[in-house]
């Protein structure tokens, strides 16, 4: 196995924070600190904590622990999702295209959880 950046869920997190950094520039500018920050900032250490966790694959407890950080952070994700459809700020459509794409990298971390082992 190469690099972290040729992971599947990396690439997967790594977009769907792209397109929500795209997105939330439509957003309200009274957003700027709060709720764009928030999004912004949880949707980046998902691939972030991917990321580091490939780095520390050898041992897997380290490797589960930050793929468990970044689940945690995509949960994260979700849930601003879910603000930014209820303030209106994203379109139906918007929100389950970005709440898909974080769910299909929730189910990879969960593979990645359960078998530490094929990422040695």
């Amino acid at each position: 196995m190469g690099t972290f950046r040729e992971l599947i869920a990396y690439k997967k997190a790594f977009k769907l924070s792209m397109e929500i950094f795209e997105a939330t520039k439509k957003f309200p500018k009274e957003e700027t600190y709060s709720l764009i920050d928030q999004i912004r900032r949880s949707s980046r250490s998902v691939f972030a904590c991917i990321a580091e966790a490939y780095k520390k694959r050898r041992y897997p407890n380290h490797f589960v622990s930050k793929l468990t950080d970044a689940d945690m952070e995509n949960g994260e994700t979700q849930a601003w999702l879910d603000a930014s459809l209820a303030c209106k700020y994203i379109t139906d459509d918007q929100f389950h295209n970005l709440n898909k794409q974080s769910e299909e990298v929730s189910h990879l971390l969960l593979y990645m959880i359960n078998n530490p082992d094929k990422f040695k």
